[in-house]
């Protein structure tokens, strides 16, 4: 069905209280791992209590929502708490979707996004490859109240636009970190990025946000938009493996571009149905 067809249908029968939506894990290749987000095909913006309403309901770490704009789809993403400026596996779920359920035609998507600018998702073979802006990051102090945040000491601290990032000494201490998420919440602004060295990938990590409603996310694209750049002139290389080592686990490949990033990774899809919202 063309998407003109599909429009119509949705202003013509009144179905706009139906929309279908799609769970997908990202950045994996077997279900119940990497991260699972939801996606949501519209015709025409709602409300946005309605968005966050779904999104809540969803209880995922966030919900997607896009419209098809001619050859683009504007693209926008919540938290059950928060409409988010940037959302890297939620914006790999969309592209997957589009790619193999919503007839998108040829092998590059291009998303527009209110806070975050243009995004585009390039397909080739199983992988997906977002390219988004990079997050350049500043050194600050350490201070005692940030280290207590956690059962490991890290050893340096940096500041990105909206997050925090922790070094640690070694991969262990990443795996066995215990969060005291009520002062990660006090501290830290949307969250806050854990990471060491890797042993089996270049580096690892593990992200906390529970001032936007997401305790540990379990694989996090826009927190490598700052640790691609960190770890690129660390490492003195330019494309990088990493894993993200929440409970559900993830694996990507970053590719440092200077001013951009490139993040892949597979998905698959969980569940395809229909939200009712009267």
């Amino acid at each position: 069905m063309s998407y003109a067809l599909r429009h119509w249908i949705g202003k013509n029968l009144k179905l706009e209280n139906m929309f279908k939506i799609y769970q997908v894990d990202a950045f994996t290749d077997s279900l119940f791992s990497g991260n699972p987000a939801a996606v949501c095909p519209l015709n025409e913006w709602p409300d946005d209590r309605l968005l966050q309403n779904i999104a809540m309901e969803n209880n995922l770490a966030e919900t997607a929502f896009y419209v098809r704009r001619g050859d683009e789809y504007e693209l926008r993403w919540f938290t059950p708490a928060v409409e988010v400026a940037l959302c890297g596996h939620a914006t790999l779920a969309a592209a997957f979707v589009l790619f193999h359920y919503e007839h998108h035609q040829g092998e590059k998507i291009l998303f527009s996004t209110r806070q975050s600018g243009p995004l585009t998702v390039t397909k080739k073979g199983e992988y997906l490859t977002l390219n988004f802006p990079t997050d350049p990051i500043e050194p600050v102090v350490m201070t005692n109240e940030m280290a207590a945040c956690f059962n490991s000491k890290p050893v340096k601290a940096f500041r990105g636009r909206t997050d925090h990032l922790l070094v640690f000494e070694n991969e262990a201490e990443i795996r066995g970190i215990l969060p005291d998420l009520n002062k990660i919440k006090a501290q830290f602004g949307r969250g806050v990025i854990v990471t060491a060295r890797g042993e089996e990938a270049d580096f690892v990590s593990r992200f906390f946000a529970p001032n936007v409603g997401i305790d540990e996310d379990p694989v996090t694209g826009s927190a490598h938009t700052s640790l691609t750049p960190y770890w690129s002139a660390l490492l003195g290389k330019k494309e990088m493996t990493a894993l993200q080592l929440s409970p559900r686990g993830g694996f990507l490949k970053c590719r440092y571009l200077g001013d951009r990033v490139e993040i892949s990774g597979k998905a698959k899809l969980f569940m395809i149905g229909e939200i009712k919202t009267a």
